[in-house]
């Protein structure tokens, strides 16, 4: 008799065991859990960045070749200083390093009077635009360099890259570039100058 009391208890118990299992009625899930995000197997490449171009070593016949419109003079052409060591400065009226580099390339110009150098300085402005802050900026210093504007070829072709001013190129008898540089050092300007013409100057034999 006993046992057979037992034996619905039995399948009582069962049967409740048996029906959460279903997963039909829980009502707390258990959490799920994301993988992190691991980053690809095969990355797309960064973008390339544009490679510096190579330095400047000769100035191109057509540049050479290329009319210069004067500021205080006449045209005048690179070509025309053939065998003579070539200074070549650019700048701006509205930049401040090129109005404090002018003193210091002064006393340098003064230095190798009635030697084959040859200073030119040369504006990057536009002279339908600038002609006024130009030719104003011309009378508050003292600027002996032939003076010259530079059109865009010109510009872009001298700068190589380097969108900025002052730069500086200093040009053997030879046509090659021995110095190209950009900024103004104070306190350096005129003697890195210096080196650099004397660099650019053919060595006397003894």
């Amino acid at each position: 008799m006993r046992k057979l009391f037992l034996l619905p208890l039995l399948v009582l118990a069962a049967a409740v065991t048996v029906f959460p299992q279903s997963g039909r009625r829980i009502t707390n899930p258990q959490p799920t859990y994301t993988a992190p995000v691991q980053p690809p197997v095969n990355p797309e490449p960064a973008p390339k960045t544009t490679a510096a171009p190579p330095p400047l070593m000769f100035l191109p016949e057509r540049l050479l070749e290329r009319k210069i419109k004067g500021i205080d003079k006449g045209d005048f052409r690179l070509a025309d200083f053939h065998g003579k060591v070539v200074v070549i400065n650019l700048w701006a009226s509205w930049c401040g390093p090129c109005r404090r580099e002018v003193p210091d390339y002064e006393r340098v110009r003064k230095s190798y009077a009635g030697q084959e150098v040859e200073f030119v300085a040369l504006t990057t402005e536009d002279p339908d635009e600038a002609e006024n802050d130009v030719k104003k900026f011309l009378r508050q210093v003292s600027f002996g360099f032939r003076l010259g504007w530079a059109d865009r070829e010109m510009s872009r072709a001298l700068m190589n890259g380097r969108n900025a001013v002052p730069q500086t190129i200093v040009i053997d008898g030879d046509g090659r570039v021995v110095k190209h540089w950009s900024g103004y050092a104070p306190g350096r300007s005129a003697e890195r100058l210096r080196d650099a013409i004397d660099q650019a100057l053919p060595q006397k034999t003894q």
